[in-house]
């Protein structure tokens, strides 16, 4: 059973960091370079939805697989899909309010844009450096 679990927790971080270095280093930079800047902010909207899903599925399941084997691992998989849950219920809903007040000419919501989606970059980059952190220790030993 340990040897199943271990599998499934070093394919769910896996697939995990994964995904999220793919979408920040190849999505959403190539859908800037390659779309207009409305288009291309249009399109990166919509995809955060299901990328926090997927951020708050994989890590959940790390999190359940890894309970038995590594508690503090499995601690910190479950608070990276805690943030995921946060980031997606609480933080993106307010990021697109101040970016659709910035984009009616509202300056005042500019700067609170810049702020919250500076917030978020660095809460994924956590959740990635956490991520990597689990899956290189618990992968090496």
């Amino acid at each position: 059973m340990d040897t199943l679990l271990a599998g499934i927790a070093l394919f769910a971080l896996a697939l995990l960091l994964g995904g999220m270095v793919f979408f920040a280093a190849v999505v959403a930079p190539r859908a800037f370079r390659a779309l207009p800047p409305e288009m291309a902010g249009r399109f990166v909207r919509h995809l955060f939805p299901a990328y926090y899903l997927y951020l708050l599925g994989c890590s959940a399941a790390a999190a359940v697989a890894l309970f038995p084997l590594a508690k503090p691992a499995a601690g910190i998989m479950a608070a990276v899909a805690g943030l995921g849950l946060w980031l997606r219920q609480v933080l993106m809903p307010r990021i697109n309010a101040a970016s659709d007040a910035a984009k009616a000419g509202r300056a005042e919501a500019e700067p609170v844009f810049h702020r919250l989606h500076r917030l978020s970059v660095i809460a994924n980059l956590l959740q990635m450096a956490a991520a990597g952190a689990v899956l290189a220790l618990f992968a090496a030993g």
